[in-house]
């Protein structure tokens, strides 16, 4: 909670600064944040009980005084390379476990974007976003969390395994409650408001393959999220 009340408090202070400007404040936040079990999207108000629900919200509250305020919503895995997020931590637990696991049967959904077009959605939120909107980074509205277990597995050489949801926790340790969320969500009212320069498709496994780092140059690298 505590980076919660960090977040909102800079926020706060960057949106006196910009008070009346009209310039762009893009402010991070997760599609996890709109609920679970169904297709979230960018219409969705934050849920009431999250540690960034009052950072969003005063975030889209500034487009009321004179900012041009957005908040992206990024999807649980941002994969491609420099990747530091849960889908390596699901890795190294695989590593250490000796399998690839999922809970229960797996059908779980998260949703995915490659890193580019992440930073690709910013730039364009900074440069046309509407004031007070919501934009969701999310390419891939849901992969099934089996899915991404059974790549890891085959990727690692290692069986892939359900564990119940009573032995999540001494299995994924922090990551278990992520790990069972059914949470997809959907970008087609960015991918509007943007079009045609949205999300691209770039897939979670497919990107994954062989678990190696993009042999993309850092320069072509900017220049497809600049172009």
């Amino acid at each position: 909670m505590a980076s919660g009340v960090i977040d909102l408090r800079a926020i706060e202070a960057i949106g006196a600064a910009l008070e009346g400007s009209g310039k762009p404040f893009v402010v991070t936040s997760g599609t996890l944040i709109a609920g679970q079990g169904h297709p979230a999207t960018e219409e969705d108000p934050a849920a009431p009980d999250t540690h960034r629900t009052a950072a969003e919200n005063a975030t889209i509250a500034l487009a009321e005084r004179g900012v041009r305020s957005s908040i992206v919503r990024l999807a649980p895995s941002v994969h491609g390379e420099g990747d530091h997020g849960f889908v390596p931590r699901l890795i190294e637990i695989a590593r250490e476990k000796g399998v690839s696991a999922y809970v229960g049967d797996g059908a779980n959904r998260w949703p995915a974007v490659h890193r580019l077009d992440a930073a690709r959605l910013f730039r364009l939120a900074v440069e046309s976003a509407p004031a007070g909107s919501r934009l969701h980074g999310a390419a891939e509205e849901g992969v099934p969390f089996r899915d991404i277990a059974g790549d890891i597995g085959r990727h690692l050489n290692l069986p892939v395994v359900s564990v119940s949801r009573e032995d999540a926790d001494a299995h994924f340790g922090w990551l278990a409650p992520v790990v069972s969320l059914d949470a997809p969500a959907s970008s087609t009212l960015t991918q509007k408001e943007l079009a045609p320069r949205g999300p691209r498709r770039r897939p979670l496994l497919r990107g994954r393959e062989g678990l190696k780092p993009s042999t993309a140059g850092r320069a072509e690298a900017f220049n497809e999220v600049m172009g």
